[in-house]
C-alpha cells in the first residue's frame, strides 16, 4: 500500500488521498520512535478510522505518548543483557581475534555496566575505544573519566554518550555540533555537510589536500564513531542522519549559541547571544523579532526546507551572517543590499523562485559556496559571478542557465561545479550562451564536474590543453550531451559529443562517472579508481560489447587484466533499444557467428577478469535487452544485489553464482525462468506475469510477492516451497 505525495500538497490532502487508500481495507502500521503524539492525534487517527480494521505498532521512549495516543497494550522492552552488551561492543570495534575478547572482558563489562544497557550508549563508546589501543590500561582510562557522570545532562541522555563527544579533538567537537542546523530526522548529504563545514572554518589545512578532502575524512570518523548513522540506502557512506538522543546532547551542548524554532518566540534580547539559527514554524512568513539597537551577531540562518516568505529587512540586520541557506523558501528577488553580507561564505538558494540576481554579489569577495540548484526560473547569472574570488563550490544543477559570463576559469579555488552548461556562441563582449572547454584548462582542483550540452561544444586543436587527465582531484564527472528541454539533435552534433569525450579523456583518480552520452561509449574498463558507473538515456545504443571494456594492456598476460577492477555500483538506464551485452569476443560469437571469430584470430587480444568488487547492478527500463553476460555470473565474485525493472525481452535470469543477498525483479513481463542462483537470500517479484519457474535457490530466505503475483504464480511457489 503506497500513498504518493507532491511537494506542495497541504496536510489535509494526504489525509483526503490515506482515507481514499484505506478504505474498506485492513493494514498494519508501524510508527516508530515516536517523539510526540501530534502526528496521531492531528494527521492519522482521523483518516484511518475509513478502514475496516487495522493494528497500529508504535514503539517509543517516552510513556506519555503510549498514554496520548491510548495504547490497549504497552510491552516495555528490557534493557540489553551485559553479555548482549559485551558482544555488541566487541563486534562494533571490529575485533575478530577471540584472545582479545577474552583478555578484555572483565573490563568491556564494566563499561557496558556504565553503559546503562543501552545499545546506542555502548555503539558510541566502542568508538571511543576503537580509537586506543586495545588494552586494558587504555580502557580503564575511558571507564575512570568523570565525564560519566556529568551532572547537569538531561536526564534521558547518558554518560556515555558524553564521553563519546569529550572524547573528539576540537575540530571534530565543532563539526558534530554543527549537525543540529539539519531538522530532526533530517537525512543529510554528505557533500553539503562538508561544504558547510568548510564554510565556517572548522577544517584545519594540510599541503597537498583539499578542504573538502579532509572534511570528508572528519566525515568518515564521526561515521567511523557512531556518531553519525550512514543512511542504508545508499552504498558509498553518502547520505546520513544524527540519532535523536545524539542530537539532543548537542543540542544541549549548543544551547546558549543555536536556536530551533519560530524566531518571533524569542524573548528579550536571546537573540543578541545566538550564533546559528534553524527556522521551524508553520506559519507562512518568518520574521526576526526588533532588537531596538542590539548588534545581532548571528553567523548562520538556516529554513527547514518548507515554503515559507522570507521578510527581506533581515538581510540589513544580519550582516555577521557566515552562512544563509533559504533553499526551498518562497524567495523571488534577492535585493541589493545581500552584497553587504561581506562575510558570507555560503548562499543557499536552491529550489527558489528567483529570476534574476544583484550584481551586489559580486561583494562577497568571502563567499565560497554558491547553490543555485532546481532554480526554474532563472536563466542567467550576473557578470559579477566572476569576481567570487574566493569561490570553491558553484551549484547550478537543473537551473535552466544559458547566459553565463566570460572568465570563470579565472576562479582558481572552484572545485565544485554542478551543471556546467557548454556552450561559446557569444552574446555580446562579456556574455555567452555557455562556457567553452578552456574554461576548464586553468581550474586545476576539480573534485566534482557536470557538464551539460556536451554537444554544442567545439574540437579544440591543441587536445592536451583541454584535457582532464591531470585533475589529480577530480574525483566524479557527470557528461550529458541532451537537451534539458529534449530538443531534438543532429547527428553531427552528436558525433561530434563523442569526438569531445575521447578528447577529455578523465583521470585514472576518478571515482564515479555518470554518462547521458547518445550513441556511443567510450571504453571505461580501465578506469582503475572507478567505483560507480551510471549510463543513461543512449537511445541509439543496440549493443555493448568489448570495446565498452577496453582493449586491455597489450604487454599484460591475460591473468593480470582486470576491467573495472574497483567498480562497486554499475546503473543502466533509459536504453530503449539495447539488446545484446557481452564482455568478451567468445560471447559475442555465441551470437553472430563465425565472422567475429575469424576477426578474433587475426587479432587476438587478452581476455580480461571482470568486475572483481562489483556490490550491485540495477537495470532499469531497458525493455529489448535478451540476456544477462555470462562471464558476470562467473566472475563478478562480490556481487550483492540485482535489481532489474522493465526489462522485458529477458525471459531467463540463471547462473549469477556469486550473487549474495537480494533479486528484485519488476514488471519484466518476458520473464519465464529464475534458476541457478545458490546464494540469493531474498527474493523481491513484481508485475512479472509470465514467471513460471523458479528453482535452484538453495539459501534463499524471504520471498516477497506483490498481489498479482500471488494469484498467478501458485505452481512454481509451491514447487519452489517443497524443493526447499
Amino acid at each position: 500500500m503506497k500513498v504518493c505525495s507532491a511537494q506542495d500538497e497541504s496536510a489535509e490532502q494526504l489525509q483526503s488521498k490515506l482515507e481514499s487508500t484505506i478504505k474498506d481495507k485492513s493494514f498494519f502500521l508501524v510508527l516508530d520512535d515516536l517523539s510526540h503524539s501530534d502526528v496521531w492525534t492531528n494527521l492519522l487517527r482521523t483518516p484511518l478510522q475509513a478502514a475496516s480494521s487495522g493494528i497500529i505498532l508504535i514503539t517509543t521512549r517516552y510513556d506519555t505518548v503510549t498514554r496520548e495516543v491510548g495504547a490497549e497494550q504497552t510491552h516495555r522492552v528490557n534493557l540489553m543483557s551485559l553479555d548482549n552488551g559485551w558482544e555488541l561492543l566487541w563486534k562494533s570495534m571490529n575485533i575478530q581475534e577471540e584472545k582479545e575478547v577474552q583478555n578484555l572482558w572483565d573490563i568491556g563489562i564494566e563499561i557496558v555496566q556504565k553503559c546503562g544497557g543501552l545499545p546506542l550508549a555502548i555503539k558510541v563508546v566502542a568508538g571511543v575505544l576503537a580509537s586506543k589501543d586495545k588494552t586494558e590500561n587504555e580502557w580503564r582510562n575511558i571507564l575512570t573519566r568523570n565525564v560519566w557522570s556529568m551532572i547537569k545532562l538531561p536526564k534521558e541522555i547518558c554518560g556515555g554518550l558524553y564521553v563519546s563527544y569529550d572524547d573528539l579533538p576540537q575540530h571534530l567537537k565543532q563539526c558534530f555540533l554543527y549537525c543540529i542546523v539539519f531538522h530532526e530526522d533530517w537525512v543529510f548529504e554528505r557533500d553539503e555537510l562538508i561544504r558547510m563545514w568548510v564554510a565556517k572554518g572548522f577544517v584545519e589545512g594540510h599541503k597537498d589536500q583539499l578542504l573538502e578532502d579532509t572534511a570528508e575524512e572528519y566525515y568518515y570518523e564521526l561515521i567511523n564513531r557512531n556518531l553519525l548513522q550512514p543512511d542504508d540506502g545508499r552504498f558509498d557512506l553518502s547520505r546520513c542522519k544524527m540519532h535523536d538522543l545524539l542530537r539532543q546532547l548537542a543540542c544541549y551542548l549548543s544551547r546558549e549559541e543555536c536556536y530551533i524554532g519560530d524566531p518571533e518566540s524569542l524573548v528579550d534580547n536571546t537573540i543578541c547571544n545566538l550564533r546559528r539559527m534553524l527556522v521551524v514554524t508553520e506559519k507562512d512568513m518568518v520574521v526576526i523579532p526588533c532588537m531596538g539597537k542590539e548588534e545581532i551577531k548571528l553567523r548562520t540562518f538556516t529554513t527547514n526546507y518548507q515554503p515559507r516568505v522570507i521578510d527581506y529587512t533581515f538581510f540589513m540586520r544580519l550582516s555577521y551572517l557566515r552562512v544563509l541557506d533559504l533553499s526551498d523558501s518562497l524567495v523571488q528577488t534577492i535585493p541589493d543590499y545581500v552584497g553587504n553580507l561581506i562575510h558570507l561564505r555560503l548562499l543557499g538558494l536552491d529550489g527558489t523562485n528567483i529570476s534574476c540576481l544583484p550584481e551586489s554579489i559580486g561583494s562577497l569577495q568571502n563567499l565560497q559556496i554558491f547553490n543555485l540548484q532546481r532554480c526554474k526560473s532563472l536563466d542567467h547569472l550576473p557578470l559579477a559571478t566572476t569576481q567570487l574570488c574566493n569561490l570553491r563550490q558553484l551549484g547550478l544543477d537543473e537551473t535552466p542557465i544559458n547566459h553565463v559570463p566570460k572568465g570563470i576559469g579565472g576562479l582558481k579555488f572552484l572545485n565544485d561545479l554542478e551543471g556546467f552548461p557548454i556552450g561559446g556562441g557569444i552574446d555580446n563582449a562579456k556574455m555567452q550562451d555557455g562556457w567553452n572547454l578552456e574554461e576548464l584548462v586553468h581550474l586545476s582542483q576539480l573534485r566534482r564536474l557536470h557538464m551539460i550540452k556536451l554537444e554544442r561544444s567545439t574540437l579544440c586543436n591543441c587536445a592536451d590543453s583541454f584535457m582532464l587527465t591531470d585533475k589529480k582531484h577530480l574525483k566524479a564527472l557527470h557528461l550529458s550531451f541532451i537537451e534539458p528541454t529534449n530538443e531534438a539533435y543532429s547527428e553531427e552534433r552528436v558525433t561530434n559529443a563523442e569526438k569531445i569525450f575521447e578528447q577529455l579523456k578523465p583521470p585514472h583518480n576518478l571515482e564515479e562517472l555518470y554518462c547521458h552520452i547518445g550513441v556511443h561509449l567510450p571504453p571505461m574498463g580501465q578506469l582503475p579508481s572507478l567505483k560507480y558507473l551510471s549510463i543513461m538515456g543512449a537511445t541509439s545504443i543496440t549493443k555493448i560489447g568489448p570495446e565498452f571494456v577496453g582493449r586491455g594492456v597489450s604487454n599484460l598476460a591475460s591473468t593480470e587484466v582486470v576491467a573495472f577492477p574497483k567498480l562497486e555500483r554499475l546503473v543502466i538506464k533509459e536504453m530503449p533499444n539495447w539488446e545484446k551485452w557481452s564482455f568478451t569476443e567468445e560471447e559475442e560469437e555465441e551470437e553472430d557467428g563465425a565472422a567475429l571469430k575469424q576477426k578474433r584470430e587475426e587479432a587476438p587480444y587478452p581476455t580480461p577478469r571482470l568486475l572483481p568488487c562489483l556490490n550491485q547492478l540495477q537495470l532499469v527500463n531497458c525493455p529489448k535487452l535478451r540476456a544477462l553476460p555470462q562471464q558476470l555470473g562467473q566472475q563478478a565474485t562480490s556481487l550483492h544485489k540485482v535489481f532489474l525493472e522493465e526489462v522485458n525481452s529477458l525471459k531467463t535470469l540463471e547462473g549469477l553464482l556469486f550473487l549474495s543477498n537480494t533479486l528484485q525483479v519488476v514488471k519484466c513481463k518476458g520473464l519465464e525462468s529464475i534458476s541457478n542462483l545458490p546464494q540469493v537470500k531474498e527474493l523481491n517479484v513484481a508485475c512479472c506475469p509470465n514467471l513460471r519457474h523458479v528453482q535452484e535457490l538453495g539459501s534463499l530466505k524471504q520471498l516477497w510477492l506483490d498481489e498479482d503475483m500471488h494469484k498467478m504464480a501458485p505452481l512454481w511457489v509451491q514447487r519452489f516451497h517443497d524443493q526447499c
